[in-house]
């Protein structure tokens, strides 16, 4: 199977019109327990001259024997990186894809407080539905683009840092909620958590708003 190479073609062609290219991509929408996060990395015109880190890809793409060592090389590349929020009971409460842009906007604010002009910026969205403007104005466009972690540079750093983020998360849970096994599975619909889950019921990480019991096994 051919991989595409994620590069800064799109990049560098906003960076025509923009001082600031935003990337921003999501890691657990999918999961049945755990926390949305959203990744956002900064690059700018100067940045956008620099190599590729090695290995960057979207972090589904990764091995997660080397995701660690791609995210921190990542985040040096970037001019300014970082990662938002949102809880599963923001989950159940808002839906998931507001908690998407509760996830975003909290990533955005991290980056201002680094020093970040957003309004300098375009924020370029993977996929193809903008879930972050609907939760308030950003003060730059948002602009959803399909397999932008696979394709743009920007995307895939995003990508990589925060799914990092999240699995280190969903690993520190193991020693609370130890039968979920969520250091293996990260809270996905592994057979060895759908398991858990029948013996033990819900814990307070899990979303208990979803169809749980008719999720698919994964893996």
């Amino acid at each position: 199977m051919t991989v595409t190479l994620p590069t800064l073609r799109w990049e560098r062609q906003l960076l025509r019109a923009h001082p600031l290219v935003i990337a921003c991509d999501e890691v657990g929408r999918g999961a049945l327990a755990g926390p949305v996060a959203v990744g956002a990395a900064v690059v700018s015109a100067a940045h956008a001259r620099r190599r590729i880190p090695e290995g960057l890809r979207d972090s589904k793409l990764v091995p997660e024997r080397r995701r660690g060592d791609v995210a921190t090389r990542a985040a040096a590349w970037a001019d300014a990186s970082a990662v938002g929020w949102a809880s599963a009971a923001e989950v159940d409460a808002e839906g998931i894809i507001r908690a998407l842009g509760l996830a975003a906007h909290r990533a955005l604010a991290s980056l201002r407080a680094q020093g970040v002009d957003l309004a300098a910026g375009v924020v370029v969205l993977d996929g193809n539905h903008d879930y972050i403007s609907p939760v308030a104005a950003v003060g730059a466009p948002v602009m959803p683009r399909i397999k932008a972690d696979r394709d743009c540079a920007s995307a895939a750093a995003a990508s990589v840092v925060a799914k990092v983020a999240r699995d280190a998360y969903m690993v520190a849970l193991h020693d609370e909620c130890p039968p979920y096994a969520w250091e293996r599975n990260k809270g996905y619909a592994s057979e060895t958590h759908r398991t858990a889950i029948a013996a033990h019921g819900l814990s307070v990480h899990h979303r208990a708003s979803w169809a749980i019991a008719g999720a698919p096994t994964l893996f």
